[in-house]
């Protein structure tokens, strides 16, 4: 599956945070970033590998000043609408040390427009 991330954004499944990332790609570089709630500033880089996989190294300060930094590895499948979303399997190191998963879902044009009204 050979994915074009540039141009994309997403955000987390049902969030209500307002956290949004605007992905660009370059060949097999891929970086982002994102902002909105508690996310000050955020941003993604990484590389994709053939099969749309992303290996990602993140930074973000949060709105009470924290410094968050990690890493994830985001695996591409197919929404229950046809959408993609992203599966990540995120590491945070230091203080804030935690791992999960979450589910990244791209923002369709609709959204878009249903936004700006």
């Amino acid at each position: 599956m050979r994915i074009d991330y540039d141009g994309r954004q997403f955000r987390k499944l049902e969030s209500t945070d307002g956290v949004v990332a605007v992905y660009h790609q370059r060949d097999d570089l891929v970086w982002a970033d994102f902002a909105g709630g508690p996310v000050r500033k955020g941003s993604v880089n990484g590389t994709v590998s053939e099969d749309g996989t992303l290996r990602l190294a993140y930074t973000m300060v949060l709105a009470g000043g924290e410094v968050i930094a990690g890493h994830s590895t985001n695996t591409p499948e197919e929404g229950a609408d046809g959408e993609l979303l992203l599966r990540e399997e995120w590491e945070r190191y230091g203080p804030h040390a935690e791992t999960g998963v979450s589910y990244l879902s791209e923002v369709t044009e609709r959204q878009k427009q249903e936004a700006a009204r």
